[in-house]
């Protein structure tokens, strides 16, 4: 096991975390910065407010994507599953 397979490893844990946080936080994002346009444009000072809309959000991109999120996460663990005699010195 050398450096450079430990970095690479490392490597595809971080761009596997961002392919499957990336979806959850655009919508979360774009949900929050309309809620807030129209809190700004109708005067409405609720706080509460975006958390509703950015919590169905979630849960929809979750219902739609959650499989595809699986099944990226599950071939990772299987990829390191097999590396792993590889591992032991």
């Amino acid at each position: 096991m050398t450096e450079g397979y430990i970095f690479a490893l490392a490597q595809q844990a971080f761009n596997l975390t961002l392919l499957l946080a990336a979806p959850i936080l655009l919508v979360s994002l774009i949900i929050g910065l309309l809620v807030s346009m129209f809190q700004a444009a109708t005067q409405i000072s609720e706080i509460t407010l975006t958390f509703v809309p950015k919590i169905l959000a979630v849960a929809l991109v979750l219902a739609l994507l959650g499989g595809w999120m699986a099944q990226q996460l599950s071939g990772y663990t299987a990829h390191l599953l097999a590396d792993l005699p590889r591992l032991a010195p």
